[in-house]
C-alpha cells in the first residue's frame, strides 16, 4: 500500500485497539488491526492498570500493521482521563498506575477545599471537582515514598508515548482533565500546585495536539518492523479526539455533543472557558480540545451502570446481548428514574441490588426483570441528559439546537430515541468510531494532509452518515 497510513492506539477502560487509517478520495478509510483486553488488577490495597501488558499489546498491534505492509507514517495514542504514572530520576516507572475507581481519594476534595476556596479554584482551573481527578490522586499520596521519588508525571497517553520514544512531555487535552491546569493559559496552574504542596518538578512541558512528540526508539522500531516513525500528540484524552471528529458544520453555539460510552460527556465546544460561579455550581468542566479549543461539558456516569448489570447477569449464567435486551426494554413499562451520577452507583458490589435498594428507599417502582431494569437505567440517563442541556442553555448565549451522539453508545437506538424525546432536540447518532477518526485525522493534520479542524470535520462528513432521531 502506497498511501500514507496512520495508526491510532485507542485505550478504553475495558479494551484497547490499534486501528489503521488512511485518506482515499476525500474519505477516511479505517481497519482494525488488533483488539485486546484491558482490566483492572487489585494488588495489595489498590486497584491498578496493567501497564506493561497494555504496552506489549500495543506493540503487537504495531507489528501486525507492519506485517500487513502498511506504509505507516506515525502513531497517536489516546486513553481515558485523569490517571497517570510516575517516573523516577532514571526514567523508570514507579509502579503500575492506580485506577481512578480506587477508593484512596475519598474525602480529598473536602480537604482541598479548606486550602483553596472552591470559587477561586474553579475560576482558575475550570474543572468539575471529582474524587477521581488527578489532583485528588496526587494529594492523597503526599508524603508517600513514591511521590517523594518521582521526577516526572505522565498521564496514560504520555506514558505510552514516553516508552515508545524516550521523550517525556504532557499533552494539553489529557493534562486538562487533571484539575491542575490554568484553563485560560492552557498551561500548569503553578499557584494551585504550590498551594497544595505538590512537587513542582514532576510537571513537564505541555504540548498541543498535532505536535510530533518524537520517533520510535531504535529497539521498538526494529521489534515492530515499522522503522523510526513519528509518535504524534493527538487529542490524547479519548473524548478530545472524539469531539474533533463530530460531523458538524454549524457554529459551536448551535450544537452540543454527547460522547456516549462508559462515561457520558455532554457539552459544547468553545473558544474560551466559562469560569463563572454559575458554571461551577452546575458542575460543568472546561477541558482542552484540538486546536486549543475548550470542551465545556458535564461528566455523567454513562453506560457503566448497564455494563455492570450485564456483567452480573453473565456471572450468574444469565448472559444477555443488546440484540435481545434492548427490544425487550423498549416494550417494558416502568416510570422509575434513578440519579445515575449518585455515589450509590459508582462501584457497588452489586449494581442490580443498588438499583433495587435505591428504588425501595425512595418509594419508586422496583424493576421486576432485566427488561425493566434496562429501561429504568436508559430513561434515567436520558433524563440526566435533559437536565444537563437545560443547565447548559442557561450558561450559553444561544440555546443548543441539536445533539450529536458519538462513540459506542451511539449504537443504542433505544437510548437515542429516549434522549431525543427527553431533550426535545434532534439527535444525530454517529460516528461510532469518532475517537479513532479524530486520532488518525489529527496525525494527518500533523503530516500536512489535513489543513485544519474544519477540513478534518468535512472529511468525517464525507466518511459517515449519522442516523437521525427526531423528538416525538
Amino acid at each position: 500500500m502506497n498511501k500514507k497510513v496512520y495508526l491510532a492506539a485507542d485505550f478504553g477502560g475495558g479494551s484497547g485497539r490499534v486501528i489503521a487509517g488512511w485518506l482515499e478520495n476525500g474519505r477516511l478509510i479505517m481497519e482494525e488491526v488488533h483488539r485486546f483486553g484491558n482490566r483492572q488488577v487489585r494488588l495489595g490495597d489498590h486497584i491498578h492498570w496493567d501497564f506493561p501488558a497494555l504496552f506489549e499489546d500495543m506493540k503487537h498491534g504495531m507489528k501486525l500493521a507492519a506485517d500487513k505492509g502498511y506504509a505507516v507514517q506515525s502513531i497517536g495514542i489516546d486513553t481515558w482521563g485523569v490517571d497517570f504514572g510516575l517516573l523516577d530520576k532514571e526514567g523508570c516507572l514507579l509502579g503500575n498506575p492506580v485506577c481512578y475507581r480506587d477508593p484512596h481519594t475519598q474525602g480529598v476534595p473536602e480537604q482541598v477545599s479548606r486550602i483553596i476556596a472552591p470559587t477561586a479554584h474553579y475560576a482558575t482551573t475550570g474543572i468539575q471537582v471529582m474524587e477521581i481527578n488527578s489532583l485528588s490522586q496526587l494529594y492523597s499520596r503526599k508524603g508517600s515514598a513514591q511521590l517523594e521519588a518521582a521526577q516526572q508525571l505522565l498521564f496514560m497517553p504520555d506514558l505510552f508515548s514516553y516508552f515508545l520514544t524516550d521523550k517525556a512531555n504532557n499533552e494539553y487535552c489529557i493534562a486538562s482533565t487533571s484539575e491542575l491546569l490554568d484553563a485560560k493559559k492552557r498551561d500548569w496552574s503553578w499557584e494551585t500546585i504550590e498551594a497544595l504542596g505538590l512537587p513542582r518538578q514532576i510537571f513537564g512541558r505541555i504540548v498541543m495536539p498535532g505536535t510530533i512528540r518524537g520517533t520510535l526508539r531504535k529497539d521498538i522500531a526494529a521489534e515492530t518492523g515499522l522503522g523510526e516513525i513519528n509518535v504524534v500528540a493527538v487529542g490524547s484524552h479519548d473524548t478530545a479526539s472524539a469531539v474533533a471528529a463530530i460531523p458538524a458544520e454549524e457554529s459551536s453555539d448551535t450544537w452540543a455533543f454527547l460522547s456516549s460510552g462508559t462515561w457520558s460527556l455532554l457539552g459544547v465546544e468553545l473558544d474560551e472557558p466559562i469560569l463563572t460561579e454559575a458554571a461551577r455550581l452546575a458542575e460543568f468542566t472546561n477541558e482542552g480540545g484540538v486546536g486549543g479549543r475548550i470542551r465545556f461539558l458535564q461528566n455523567i456516569t454513562g453506560l457503566w451502570i448497564l455494563q455492570r448489570l450485564m456483567a452480573e447477569w453473565e456471572a450468574r449464567g444469565e448472559a444477555q446481548t443488546f440484540d435481545t435486551l434492548l427490544p425487550a426494554a423498549e416494550a417494558a413499562v416502568i416510570d422509575s428514574l434513578i440519579p445515575v451520577s449518585d455515589a450509590a452507583f459508582t462501584n457497588p458490589p452489586s449494581m442490580e441490588q443498588a438499583i433495587i435498594n435505591y428504588c425501595r428507599e425512595h418509594a419508586l417502582s422496583i424493576p421486576q426483570n432485566k427488561a425493566e431494569m434496562t429501561r429504568c437505567v436508559l430513561q434515567s440517563l436520558a433524563e440526566k441528559y435533559r437536565e444537563a442541556i437545560q443547565h447548559l442553555n442557561t450558561l450559553l448565549p444561544h440555546p443548543v439546537k441539536r445533539l450529536h451522539i458519538i462513540g459506542g453508545g451511539s449504537r443504542n437506538r433505544l437510548l437515542n430515541r429516549l434522549t431525543a424525546n427527553a431533550t426535545g432536540l434532534p439527535v444525530l447518532a454517529g460516528p461510532v468510531e469518532a475517537t479513532a477518526m479524530g486520532n488518525i485525522l489529527v496525525q494527518a493534520m500533523a503530516a500536512g494532509e489535513v489543513a485544519d479542524i474544519n477540513h478534518l470535520r468535512s472529511i468525517v462528513r464525507q466518511s459517515v452518515s449519522p442516523q437521525v432521531f427526531m423528538p416525538a
